[in-house]
């Protein structure tokens, strides 16, 4: 392999470094460091260009609103056993990261999909009507709508009314909102109780309007998450408990042979 060849095999228009030198997407890292906070750097890294104020006080308003939601997930949860297993806060973190897949921490990025879908199928002429009917059929969950806790969820309102002032201020079209709205109209037409849209709902509407692709909806919701996982590491990891199982030593599992 030659040296051209070996310097092409990790090529990355992300970062720049050379002795005395680290350039992110082509800004030196110290004319970010004190100027640039840590979310508008998040959309600098992914989306190669700085975001204005608006944007990112929109996303970070997502990042916020989805940290932590407690115990009961399995995230956070499994996070908490790790680290009472003699593991340090990163092997902790991942652990609580890995269960972040399709069921749990994935609805965010199949409801972008989703809205996308939507947006897409009502720019080509379908009635918002027609679109959101043939988006959600065949659905038995559609992803970000109702919740196993909330009967409506207490993230929903505020992101929302940030995403209506957002439009009004011209920052997003507002297409990706009209279009979870219209979802969640069509759910509960008839329903005698309401599947309103949820967290991962809400922010996909606001990683929607800022133009993230799905995957990318997934991946910031992890980093976001990441902080509640370890926020619980590092408390359950001052409790002093060793080898905490998922119920207490109490209560032993139904054997059924």
């Amino acid at each position: 392999m030659t040296g051209s060849e070996a310097a092409d095999w990790w090529a990355t228009g992300i970062c720049r470094m050379e002795p005395g030198v680290v350039e992110l997407r082509g800004i030196p890292v110290q004319d970010l460091i004190g100027t640039t906070g840590l979310v508008a750097t998040v959309w600098l890294l992914t989306r190669g260009s700085l975001p204005d104020p608006a944007e990112a006080a929109l996303l970070e308003a997502a990042l916020v609103a989805a940290v932590d939601h407690g115990p009961q997930a399995p995230s956070i949860a499994i996070a908490r056993m790790a680290v009472t297993c003699g593991v340090g806060l990163n092997n902790a973190i991942a652990s609580g990261v890995n269960v972040l897949g399709d069921v749990h921490g994935g609805a965010g990025e199949q409801c972008v999909a989703l809205l996308n879908e939507i947006v897409e199928a009502e720019a080509s002429g379908r009635s918002l009507t027609d679109a959101v009917a043939a988006a959600i059929a065949g659905y038995r969950y559609v992803p970000g709508f109702g919740h196993r806790f909330h009967p409506v969820d207490p993230r929903r309102d505020p992101l929302l009314a940030l995403v209506d002032q957002a439009v009004a201020d011209g920052v997003v079209a507002g297409r990706h909102a009209r279009a979870a709205r219209a979802v969640e109209s069509a759910l509960n037409a008839g329903r005698a109780t309401p599947v309103p849209m949820n967290i991962d709902g809400a922010t996909a509407v606001i990683y929607a309007e800022l133009g993230f692709p799905p995957p990318l909806a997934r991946g910031l919701f992890v980093l976001s998450r990441s902080v509640g996982i370890l926020a619980h590491a590092w408390e359950e990891s001052n409790q002093g408990r060793r080898n905490k199982g998922p119920i207490p030593p109490s209560i032993l599992p139904t054997y059924r042979p």
